[in-house]
C-alpha cells in the first residue's frame, strides 16, 4: 500500500469476530427488553456508554444491567451473557498481523470495556499461547482512554502521542461512523463492510 507508514485497527468486526445477537438473545431471556435502544441504538445516557469510557466500575455495570432484568442475576452470569458478544480470533487474520507488522507501525483502537479486555485477552492467549497486545505499539482501548471513536479528540490524541503523520496513517474499522470521523481527523481510512475482511484489502 502506497504512502501507507502507520496502521490503526479497530478490534471486534475487523480483527476479532463478533456475535452481538448472542448477548442480546441471552439479555432478553433474563428481561432485558430494552437492550437494543440502550446499546445498538447509541443512547448517549445509557451506562453502556459510561463504562465504556472507563466512568464507572465493573460493579457498578453490571449492578445497572442487573436492573434491567428485575432479577437477581449472579454477576457471573451477567458477566457470561456481557462476554457472549466476543466470537474468535481467525488464524488467517493473525498472520496478516504478523506480516504487516514487518512493514508498518501498527496500533489497535477499540470502543470497549474491562470486562471484554479481560475476556478477549484470555481468549487469544488461550488459542496463541501469546500475548494480544504485543501485535502492535501501543493499543488503545477506550475505557482507558477515556474518549471513543467516533469523537475526533479520540483520533487526533492517538496521532499527537504517537507522532503520527497524519495522511500517511490508515485506520480500518466495521463502522462508517468511526471511518469518516478519522478521515475529519485527516487519517486516511477503509470501511470493512459486511462480508468484507482485513484479507480483502491490497496492503
Amino acid at each position: 500500500m502506497q504512502h501507507i507508514d502507520n496502521i490503526i485497527f479497530d478490534l471486534g468486526g475487523v480483527i476479532l469476530t463478533l456475535n452481538m445477537p448472542e448477548t442480546e438473545r441471552i439479555l432478553n431471556s433474563y428481561g432485558v427488553s430494552e437492550y437494543g435502544n440502550l446499546f445498538r441504538g447509541g443512547n448517549v445516557s445509557s451506562f453502556f456508554k459510561d463504562y465504556e469510557i472507563g466512568k464507572i466500575s465493573d460493579t457498578v455495570f453490571l449492578n445497572s444491567l442487573r436492573k434491567l432484568t428485575d432479577r437477581d442475576i449472579p454477576d457471573a452470569d451477567l458477566t457470561d451473557a456481557w462476554n457472549a458478544m466476543l466470537g474468535h480470533f481467525p488464524p488467517e487474520r493473525i498472520d496478516l498481523l504478523h506480516t504487516l507488522k514487518k512493514k508498518y507501525r501498527l496500533f489497535l483502537f477499540s470502543n470497549t470495556n474491562a470486562l471484554h479486555v479481560e475476556a478477549f485477552r484470555k481468549k487469544y492467549f488461550e488459542t496463541f499461547n501469546a500475548v494480544f497486545d504485543d501485535h502492535f505499539e501501543k493499543a488503545y482501548y477506550s475505557n482507558d482512554l477515556g474518549l471513543r471513536k467516533p469523537d475526533i479528540a479520540s483520533f487526533q490524541h492517538i496521532i499527537n502521542e504517537q507522532g503520527l503523520d497524519a495522511p500517511k496513517t490508515l485506520f480500518i474499522d466495521d463502522s462508517l461512523a468511526n471511518t469518516e470521523a478519522a478521515e475529519l481527523a485527516g487519517l486516511k481510512s477503509i470501511h470493512i463492510k459486511p462480508g468484507m475482511t482485513i484479507l480483502d484489502i491490497p496492503f
